[in-house]
């Protein structure tokens, strides 16, 4: 199951830096996580300084 960025998100980029598939995209300053490409590592959910990141 991939991972999903809730509205908790400050939009620090933090995430889409160290994600080894580059799934994570900000469009129009909401970052998402394309869940096609997640491979639920959970490095992302690791990064977060505000845990705005789980598992969906």
């Amino acid at each position: 199951m991939a991972y999903v960025i809730s509205a908790d998100c400050i939009g620090c980029g933090a995430c889409e830096g160290n994600c080894p598939t580059g799934c994570i995209v900000n469009e129009g300053g909401v970052y998402t996580i394309k869940a096609a490409d997640c491979i639920d590592c959970g490095t992302c959910a690791g990064d977060c300084p505000v845990g705005a990141i789980s598992e969906g």
